[in-house]
């Protein structure tokens, strides 16, 4: 019988694997870098320790680190929840030797599936359908080329240890290939410190359909439903869902037995999850991820089942609870994940503190997965999600409109978020009428990241915003605005970019905005905005501040800016060329110092919350100097480059 648990990760994972342990009486151990001493997962657990500086590669990376903690702690067992250490098969390993529990499988089996090539062959052996490609250890980039145009473009690198889409790309010319195998191979090492990459012959149009096992030490292995993980950006899932729709309970039945072949032929133990490409009436074999998945909420949610507690049943020696007859599923499952981006700027991550943070209430049929909370901050050292929102109903068509309303009443304000864009995305019909295929993001981002906001509104509730900051006590009104009897209430509101006044009326407050006047009667209640516009009641979130108001309506936020110097130094701090877009790491100079650069050429790459991201010149003229080292940490807004223009 497992005692005490640590868990070997931060953030929302961590959290929520604590919340099963407790519930089964475990004692849970936090371990958090500098940047996390004040998370949440640490607040969580019974006992924390800290482990180093906040990269990852200097702590939560650190295994022999974690291991100290782990012996020092008197811990059983290690959840190592997903990503960091969650697939090394050292460090399970480690674990093994040292007489503790790795909840996860046997390192053998993670040796197996970590490398694409080896886990092709294991396939090919266990009569599963592969996509054509090339999976051996060659890497010189002539044979690699050549074996591309074998191929045929286009054509997908990937690499062969790791996931998440870091070191993978599309080549679709022969002309491209080398400098897509070169910045694949630099991202694969930066993220798996192993540079080897596999291709494969890209598949036009596919659906990502998953498979959930789960095996234990006993011989027994069973699959539990499905998943489609297709609205992906950037080969990141965005929404998944379970099961997945369209499929016939043929090619259920199908998939699902091939999947628990996949984990039979590797021995496996544990949670695994087996991902396919679905192709009409075809699929292939993927990958194996031999880890808990981030979305395996959805399937929690269609089995009734809590999937942590039978890793945790498992890892202690226990058998399957359910034979493969007696698992059954009901309903539908959405998962939604959110994050600190920009969908408008090309979903640039954010990083900064949540001044306000609110979700839906959780109920039936809605759970929020998170890692962090209101005052809390989005570090740049790690991956920018700031929770999962999964919601359940009878079927699909309940769930999404469940999943719809439910975005609507999440509202933070101190960063950007994908949240309108996963409701322009819940609400699409191409995806409320079936799974699309993974191109589909790619193809409407467009549409799904033109800005909806209801501009009039926004700004018409930012003015009550204002007048009820201003007006905290209805008695005091005149005392508040400077007033004085016999004076016309006239308030020119002090909005930067916008015209607009307002008038004192019988009950509240006439609004000039835009040539048009409205009738406007408001409450602010902390965050809370309560607003009559024309007769029309809305509610809603603003945080206001010295130099703006921030107001969360539906799915929508807006920033309404105020006059202010801080306003002025912002926008045209923002104007600055070549400057990073985001705390991060210089990781290339394309470009030697005195090149003559041309408008849009790529002249530095710098790597930010596990991406990276290429800046270019903006406009004609020379490259005179780097403004820091490869390998430097930068700051949001620092100039990484000096172009002098052309005359």
């Amino acid at each position: 019988m497992l005692t005490k648990i640590l868990v070997a990760n931060r953030g929302e994972i961590a959290c929520r694997v604590m919340r099963t342990a407790k519930k089964l009486g475990l004692t849970t151990v936090a371990v958090y870098s500098d940047a996390d001493a004040n998370a949440m997962h640490v607040k969580t657990a019974d006992e924390a320790y800290h482990i180093g500086p906040a990269p990852s590669k200097e702590s939560y990376l650190v295994a022999d680190r974690i291991l100290e903690v782990a012996k020092a702690a008197g811990v059983d067992c290690i959840h190592p929840g997903y990503g960091f250490l969650s697939e090394n098969e050292v460090f399970a390993k480690a674990c093994e030797a040292s007489n503790i529990a790795f909840i996860g499988p046997l390192a053998s089996s993670i040796e197996a599936m970590g490398s694409k090539t080896r886990a092709k062959e294991i396939m090919h052996d266990a009569n599963v359908p592969l996509v054509p490609g090339y999976y051996g250890d060659k890497q010189e980039d002539d044979f690699l080329q050549a074996e591309a145009e074998k191929i045929g473009f286009p054509v997908l690198i990937k690499a062969a240890y790791g996931g998440g889409g870091k070191g993978m790309r599309v080549v679709r010319e022969s002309s491209e290939f080398l400098s897509a195998l070169h910045g694949a191979k630099r991202e694969a090492a930066a993220s798996f410190g192993n540079d080897l990459v596999l291709l494969e012959r890209f598949v036009d149009k596919p659906r990502h359909v998953e498979v959930q096992v789960f095996a234990d030490s006993h011989g027994n292995c069973v699959y539990l439903g499905d998943r489609d993980c297709s609205l992906q950006r950037r080969h990141q899932k965005v929404i998944e869902e379970a099961p997945a729709p369209g499929l016939s309970d043929a090619m259920r039945k199908a998939m699902g037995e091939a999947a628990v072949r996949c984990a039979q032929a590797i021995n496996y133990r544990g949670a695994g999850t087996v991902e396919f490409l679905l192709c009409g009436d075809e699929f292939f074999f993927m990958e194996m991820n031999t880890r808990l998945q981030v979305e395996h909420p959805v399937t929690e949610m269609v089995t009734g089942l809590d999937l942590v507690e039978w890793q945790l049943m498992v890892a202690a020696g226990e058998p399957l609870p359910l034979t493969q007859q007696q698992v059954s599923l009901s309903g539908h499952s959405f998962e939604a994940r959110i994050y600190a981006e920009d969908p408008e700027e090309n979903f640039m991550p954010f990083s900064g503190v949540l001044s306000h943070l609110s979700f839906p209430k959780a109920k039936d049929g809605v759970r929020i997965d998170t890692g962090v909370q209101q005052g809390d901050e989005i570090s740049p050292f790690y991956d920018p999600m700031i929770a999962k929102l999964i919601v359940y109903g009878k079927n699909r068509e309940q769930a999404l409109l469940k999943l719809k309303s439910s975005l609507e009443q999440v509202h933070l304000c101190g960063l950007k978020s994908n949240i309108a864009f996963l409701h322009h995305l819940a609400g699409h019909p191409t995806f409320t009428a079936g799974a699309p295929d993974t191109h589909f993001i790619d193809t409407q981002t467009e549409v799904l990241t033109q800005s909806n906001t209801p501009l009039d509104k926004m700004v018409l509730l930012a003015s009550a915003a204002y007048l009820s900051h201003q007006q905290p006590c209805k008695n005091t009104v005149w005392g508040n605005l400077g007033f004085r009897l016999n004076q016309t209430a006239k308030v020119d509101l002090p909005f930067a970019d916008h015209v607009a006044c307002a008038y004192q009326s019988q009950g509240g407050w006439k609004v000039s905005f835009n040539e048009q006047i409205h009738q406007i009667e408001c409450e602010l209640n902390g965050p809370q905005l309560t607003v009559v516009i024309d007769g029309a009641r809305l509610q809603a979130s603003a945080i206001v501040t010295e130099t703006a108001i921030t107001i969360m309506y539906g799915p929508y936020q807006h920033t309404v800016e105020l006059k202010s110097k801080h306003y002025i130094s912002d926008h045209e701090h923002e104007a600055a060329p070549l400057a990073a877009p985001l705390n991060g790491t210089v990781v290339k100079h394309l470009l030697a110092v005195g090149t003559q650069v041309n408008k849009g050429d790529a002249v530095v790459i710098i790597e930010a919350m596990k991406m990276e991201y290429t800046l270019n010149a903006p406009f004609d003229g020379t490259l005179t100097s780097y403004c820091f080292a490869e390998g430097e940490l930068v700051s949001h807004g620092d100039m990484l480059a000096i172009v002098e223009e052309q005359d």
